[in-house]
């Protein structure tokens, strides 16, 4: 799999080209999401016990993370190797700083 992830002209905005497959998993994953997230709002709407939507929450948090885990899998399977194999180290800094982020 070629990784393409590369910014435009002023380098503010990266993108990666990513195979069909891959596409469908995360939009697949992103589907389920959006469609507990709906579910929680009919439950408020509906004056559903607290207890159940933190329930329904906490399951729609543990599907977020994932989804990360996934795609941070194939960034760093991807894009960060690839970088590191053109001689980009940058790529491992960012990495490093993403890590950060993502453990708040």
């Amino acid at each position: 799999m070629t990784c393409c992830c590369k910014g435009n002209e002023d380098g503010n905005v990266k993108h990666k080209q990513r195979d069909e497959q891959e596409k469908k998993a995360l939009m697949t994953r992103l589907s389920r999401i959006e469609g507990q997230v709906r579910g929680i709002r009919a439950m408020v709407e509906d004056d559903r016990y607290c207890v159940d939507i933190l329930t329904q929450v906490s399951a729609i948090q543990a599907a977020l993370n994932g989804f990360n885990k996934e795609l941070l899998a194939r960034h760093i399977k991807t894009c960060v190797s690839e970088d590191i194999r053109e001689g980009n180290e940058e790529a491992v800094d960012e990495l490093c700083e993403l890590l950060k982020k993502l453990m708040k």
